[in-house]
């Protein structure tokens, strides 16, 4: 297999050589000068030509070394170079020797150089020489960071050379050409990039820079550090144009001809970088300094679109923060770039990664795609300042006692009711709309003495902290970002056991479960977090409320075909304010295949269909924990038929027999009720 013949000069044609040399292909790198050869790395299948060739001189080299390629990839401005290069290949494909030319283009900074197109401090050039006519026209210091090689152009006018200070490669022949021009001393800057922004403002000010001559180099050549730069100092940036180059080939189209001319497959994967990041509030000078270096570092940004638009025009931005819109287009990535360096891909979420963040499940589905070798990736999150940390600092409040919520883009399940136990909540919001309702459900619950704290447009120029009675928080109409801290000075004390009197509930006249063997039969059914309850029967309700109160995450359906009684678990639900029960209007066991399928179930009442309840039960969920009251001796015999046949486990048979005390003159009379069995098992398969 011939030799490649590889032309540096840029970025891209260091990486290509890199590649090459990791795919075992000799080549033969030429550079300019000494220092092009410096940070190339060594290999001893990559042999350096260093030093400035002519066309004839690039001919004979092509010519003795017998080479199966030549690649230019040499600056775009080196208009010259590249005119010598391809001049050597046609007069040796004239002579009858055809030798393949490639040109490879330099990336282009698109959405970066678009900015900078479009903002007032820029002034284009096409050439260097019209640069330093209207550069003759200003006063002040300049720093110019297009190279040695055009300094002659900039030192013809002894007005420009005086207020010079050139920044320059630190090589003998940048040095050498330097002091040719005459530029000496504190004049010269030799330094290896690349630069950041804030290495450039630097510059600026400790040389009390005016003006800023650069090339339109794109991102990799700084271009956009360099326009950040000068806004944040206010000088005058001005730019020679990026010469257009319509022939050539794309990194990896340059790979792609390599692989078919040397038969081997060029490929260096190199893991992405994926930080997930929180940036606080919004605005962007709330980031931390980790997510502030992060953005500033990326090659790709992602996140909602509000949240990319005070970012970085430098990065690659897509409007993507679903699993299942990122992680399409990061395989994508991955398979597009698997010959360019490691990609950097940072994430954007609102407030803090760790609170209330679509980070986790982002986080989780990435995790997987790497354990399972679909995406090869390094994976971290970073936190951001939450708002509820930041309205507890503007409001003097602290949050460690504090209940704390998110009513963002969802509904939460007994909000008032959560309230109306907590001396402090904060919550999150979706905006106006959400403070409304808040107001509204405040008002009907009778909790009008609690006083709601707003940030509203936290971080942002028009952030204010207000207050409000839950009246005044019905009457808001201004859109915007709201975090909301609820202060109830009369919050009651949680009961940790169920056990709501009898009294308390609504009753009329439609019979209902007794307390003492309420509480019994629902110790009976060992509940758990996130518990999925039908009460079957449910009367009055008052097994549904009493569940339902133990916890905001459990779910409860009320399953009753008796419309009075319907009405009377729907006045229990709202005097209770439990939104986690759902009332159904139904007769069982038709009703249930439509629910969700429980985790338990309670059997108040069967209307004589016990077996097919049980049976549609079982089919439901084959592990439910079941509870059944009876009353009559026929619903007994037919419960332990049931449990007689088998496939039920920890069965459990008691008679509760309960007596109340009555006055009845100066004495108590003992007042029994009727006896209530109560059965309790497990269904197994």
């Amino acid at each position: 297999m011939k030799e490649i013949l590889l032309f540096a000069g840029t970025t891209e044609g260091r990486k290509l050589s890199e590649l090459l040399a990791a795919a075992g292909i000799c080549h033969t790198v030429c550079v300019a000068t000494e220092y092009g050869e410096i940070v190339l790395k060594q290999h001893p299948l990559v042999t350096v030509h260093q030093g400035r060739l002519d066309q004839g001189e690039i001919r004979d080299l092509i010519r003795m070394g017998n080479f199966g390629v030549v690649i230019d990839a040499t600056h775009s401005y080196a208009e010259c170079v590249t005119r010598h290069i391809k001049g050597a290949a046609e007069d040796l494909r004239t002579a009858g020797i055809a030798v393949p030319y490639l040109r490879l283009l330099r990336e282009e900074g698109s959405d970066a150089e678009n900015h900078v197109r479009q903002s007032g401090r820029v002034i284009y050039f096409e050439t260097k020489e019209a640069c330093t006519e209207a550069l003759e026209e200003t006063d002040g210091n300049i720093l110019l960071t297009t190279g040695s090689k055009d300094l002659s152009a900039y030192c013809a006018s002894e007005g420009i050379k005086q207020r010079l200070y050139v920044r320059v490669l630190p090589g003998m022949e940048s040095l050498a050409l330097c002091a040719e021009q005459g530029i000496y001393g504190k004049q010269i800057i030799a330094m290896q990039g690349p630069f950041t922004a804030e290495m450039n403002a630097a510059i600026i000010r400790q040389y009390q820079i005016s003006h800023l001559v650069t090339k339109e180099s794109g991102v990799s050549g700084g271009y956009y550090e360099k326009w950040k730069a000068a806004e944040e100092t206010g000088i005058q940036l001005f730019v020679i144009g990026r010469p257009k180059e319509r022939e050539g080939y794309s990194f990896s189209e340059i790979c792609g001809e390599l692989e078919k001319i040397c038969g081997k497959k060029l490929s260096a994967k190199k893991p992405m970088e994926i930080t997930l990041a929180g940036i606080g509030m919004g605005h962007k000078n709330c980031l931390t300094k980790e997510v502030e270096r992060a953005i500033g570092e990326a090659d790709i940004l992602l996140g909602a679109e509000r949240l990319l638009a005070d970012f970085r025009f430098g990065a690659e931005k897509h409007p993507f923060y679903l699993a299942e819109q990122i992680i399409p287009y990061l395989r994508e990535v991955q398979e597009r770039n698997i010959f360019m360096e490691a990609k950097k891909i940072v994430v954007l979420f609102s407030g803090d990664s760790g609170f209330y963040s679509g980070c986790q499940s982002l986080y989780t589905a990435l995790e997987k795609e790497i354990r399972e070798k679909r995406l090869e990736a390094f994976l971290r999150i970073m936190p951001g300042i939450s708002s509820v940390a930041y309205l507890a600092s503007c409001s003097g409040e602290n949050y460690q006692d504090a209940a704390v919520y998110s009513i963002h883009g969802k509904k939460l399940c007994n909000l008032v009711r959560r309230i109306k136990y907590s001396p402090k909540t904060f919550l999150l919001t979706s905006g106006v709309k959400d403070m409304n309702l808040l107001g509204k459900k405040l008002i009907e619950a009778g909790m009008t003495e609690c006083e709601i704290i707003t940030g509203f447009q936290l971080s942002y120029e028009n952030q204010r902290i207000d207050r409000y009675t839950p009246e005044e928080c019905c009457g808001l109409c201004e859109e915007g970002l709201y975090t909301c801290l609820v202060k109830n000075p009369q919050a009651e004390k949680r009961r940790l056991t169920q056990g709501v009197p009898d009294e308390e509930f609504i009753r009329d006249k439609v019979p209902m479960t007794k307390e003492e063997v309420r509480e019994v039969s629902i110790c009976k059914l060992r509940l758990r977090e996130n518990a999925v309850v039908y009460d079957i029967g449910s009367g009055t309700g008052s097994i549904a409320v009493e569940i339902a109160g133990l916890s905001d995450e459990i779910q409860v359906y009320a399953v009753e075909q008796k419309p009075e009684a319907v009405s009377l678990i729907r006045q229990n639900k709202e005097k209770f304010m439990l939104e986690n029960i759902t009332v159904i209007e139904t007769a069982a066991p038709e009703g249930l295949a439509e629910l969700p399928a429980a985790t338990h179930a309670f059997v108040g009442g069967s209307g004589g269909r016990l077996k097919e309840i049980l049976a549609a039960l079982r089919q439901i969920n084959p592990r439910m924990r079941v509870v059944i009251n009876a009353v009559t001796l026929e619903t007994i015999c037919e419960a332990k038929e049931i449990i007689a046949a088998g496939k039920t486990a920890g069965v459990e048979m008691i008679q509760l027999q309960v007596s109340r005390a009555e006055k009845a003159g100066n004495y108590h009379l003992m007042r029994a009720e009727n006896p209530v069995w109560i059965c309790a098992f497990d269904f197994r398969e």
